[in-house]
């Protein structure tokens, strides 16, 4: 009895990540809130829904936690009311996605270090993200920052 007992508990285990494996389509779907309901329509306590806890921004000079992520997100939309991102092109492969975004607004608000010079901006990034158990668990990002000081002229263009 304690046999059989130790063997159905073994299967069960052997296919629990079959069972709970998700689907590209619900990682995209993941994915898209950030735009969707963050960037655009400024909900800022979905990230607690989608993003893990222990969330790895992994940026350029330094690797940041959820906080100062949400931190940088809400001076996006503070240096820009009117921002407005879409996804251009999404990408699964395993537990990662892989985004093309675009986006724009306005800047008539300070965030982020931008003082705000009433100018508009349009441009495009892609990010990277590692999606399991239904959150954001990791990210890769990169974006034309010296085109958007450019495009607020904080920055001369080239000659």
């Amino acid at each position: 009895m304690k046999r059989t007992i130790l063997l159905l508990v073994l299967g069960l285990a052997a296919l629990a990540p079959t069972l709970s494996a998700e689907t590209a389509e619900q990682r995209k779907a993941v994915a898209k809130r950030v735009f969707d309901e963050i960037f655009n329509q400024g909900k800022f306590d979905v990230a607690n829904e989608i993003y893990a806890k222990d969330f790895v921004n992994h940026g350029v000079t330094q690797d940041v936690g959820l906080k100062e992520d949400q931190e940088a997100a809400r001076g996006w939309r503070a240096a820009f009311p009117d921002l407005h991102t879409k996804v251009d092109k999404m990408l699964v492969d395993g537990e990662f996605v892989t985004v093309l975004w675009s986006g724009g607004g306005t800047n008539t608000g300070e965030g982020n270090g931008l003082p705000a010079t009433g100018k508009k901006l349009a441009g495009r990034g892609i990010t990277i993200w590692r999606i399991s158990g239904g959150k954001i668990r990791e990210e890769w990002s990169e974006f034309d920052q010296l085109r958007i000081l450019q495009q607020l002229g904080l920055m001369p263009l080239p000659q």
